[in-house]
């Protein structure tokens, strides 16, 4: 994800959305699904009190505390609610990273409903991976209604290596402020950018420092018309994982291809940061090569987290799928006026650089291959009950088709479609997530002490995966919101 410095405009994006606030509050008459007891879904009760879970009752429940709120349920289905442990928050869905930063009346709006987009769908915690502006972090934090929101500080990035390769030399250094240097990696950099102040303990200083609960790495060669970037070496990784554990914070590393899966499992990372649609000489092989089903094995064996970002390629698939901007679905999450912008010339800027020349229907095409072998190493993972950990990379780069909240529900559909349960899909965007990002104390399920963080569904999302858009409540830190007044077009 390319990223970019945001200027004060967005302090005033705060937006009012009518809320319950968090005092004492009797849930009743819901059935309980919650990822650490997922054989006893029944119904029961729930107090709240603080902001925080205060007593759980499966089976028959008593009458209400004296002085609580009653919610009944009426029969329908309480979560946790959910966690996106990938997103990248200073980014405008859309639009280059200038106009983003410029303080554009349609990005201003972008900014006001993008805490209540993810909310809308129930993802009542996000994680953005690389910080590029702590403002908008804060901004954030500070709006009347909005996710948990973590982070993982800025990212480690190689000198001249992904994604610093997307400025020009003479601008990437002052653009990413926790670059290092590999030895055996020489690479050019102006005098004036001293490796001595950007050692892999300083880096990892710097996140923590910052309050990350993560560390950022990439191993990425490139694509397009650079496919020749320096990546760390094995004993540069090391020396990352290393001061990582120190640190007490999670090591994730943006990996796409067979290649850099393998380096970053012998390596120990803790999080994959994306499935795996390069699978390099072995792209034309048949069904799921031995190759490939070794590094899988040795993935499911280390409980390494895995983000399969299926969304990814759909996202780009946007600017050439027939009546993507039509789908009323994007109205929820997307003011109007924005939503009317991307039809426009200016608004399908970015369509020329996912589509290099071809038409619509070659580029869909082109797109199959690594989907095929995305699916494939999902399904085999799933068959493993390997450690999904839920991410939807939002957005994953400038294009429209990666939108706050429903880019989380489309990856859902993709992951069922690709063969996970809903079960599995359940526990990723809960529990997984929790446990992996070291969170389970305070999220991932309803148990007494955690925050409120739940969701009242219409439906199961043990019986359809439909059911995270059938979310009528929800409650976060015990602030309680009807989801129809999060949505965009509501009035």
């Amino acid at each position: 994800m390319k990223p970019t410095l945001l200027p004060a405009f967005l302090a005033s994006l705060l937006l009012c959305t009518p809320a319950i606030g968090a005092g004492t509050i009797w849930i009743s008459n819901v059935k309980l699904v919650s990822p650490e007891k997922l054989d006893r879904v029944e119904t029961g009760a729930v107090l709240i009190e603080g902001g925080r879970i205060a007593r759980v009752e499966r089976g028959p429940s008593g009458p209400a505390p004296a002085g609580a709120s009653v919610v009944d349920g009426k029969g329908y289905y309480l979560t946790p609610g959910l966690i996106d442990s990938h997103v990248h928050l200073h980014a405008v869905p859309g639009m280059s990273m200038e106009q983003g930063a410029s303080g554009d009346s349609l990005a201003q709006a972008y900014f006001r409903q993008l805490p209540r987009s993810f909310l809308y769908y129930g993802f009542t915690t996000v994680i953005d991976l690389a910080v590029s502006d702590f403002g908008v972090i804060e901004r954030l934090r500070k709006a009347p209604l909005h996710p948990d929101v973590f982070h993982c500080g800025e990212p480690l990035v190689l000198a001249n290596g992904y994604p610093m390769s997307f400025y020009a030399p003479d601008k990437r250094f002052q653009g990413f402020g926790n670059y290092l240097f590999d030895p055996a990696m020489p690479t050019l950099v102006p005098e004036q950018f001293a490796p001595s102040a950007h050692t892999v303990a300083a880096g990892v200083a710097r996140v923590a420092k910052a309050g990350g609960i993560c560390v950022k790495t990439h191993f990425e060669r490139g694509f397009g018309a650079d496919r020749n970037l320096p990546v760390m070496s094995p004993a540069k990784f090391a020396e990352v994982r290393a001061a990582t554990t120190r640190a007490g914070k999670v090591l994730v590393t943006h990996a796409n291809s067979f290649e850099a899966q393998s380096f970053a499992v012998a390596g120990r990372a803790d999080v994959l940061a994306h499935g795996m649609w390069h699978w390099g000489a072995l792209n034309g092989r048949p069904g799921l090569p031995p190759e490939i089903k070794a590094l899988l094995d040795k993935i499911v064996d280390q409980r390494t987290g895995y983000q399969p970002t299926m969304q990814v390629l759909y996202g780009l698939r946007a600017y050439v799928e027939p009546g993507y901007l039509d789908d009323p679905a994007l109205r929820k999450v997307v003011p109007a006026s924005l939503l009317a912008w991307f039809s426009t010339p200016q608004g399908q800027w970015f369509k020329p650089e996912v589509t290099e020349g071809e038409i619509d229907a070659a580029v869909m095409q082109s797109m199959e291959g690594p989907l095929r072998r995305q699916r494939a190493v999902v399904a085999y993972l799933a068959g493993r009950d390997a450690n999904f950990v839920f991410g939807s990379d939002t957005p994953s780069s400038p294009t429209y088709g990666n939108l706050p909240g429903l880019n989380g529900y489309r990856e859902m559909r993709q992951l069922h479609a690709a063969g996970m349960s809903l079960a599995q899909i359940f526990r990723a965007a809960t529990i997984n997530n929790a446990r992996t990002f070291k969170l389970d104390g305070e999220l991932g399920s309803i148990e007494v002490g955690k925050a409120a963080n739940l969701l009242l569904m219409k439906t199961s999302p043990l019986e359809d995966v439909s059911a995270y858009d059938s979310v009528l409540t929800v409650w976060v830190r015990g602030e309680q919101t009807a989801r129809e007044a999060l949505a965009a077009d509501y009035r």
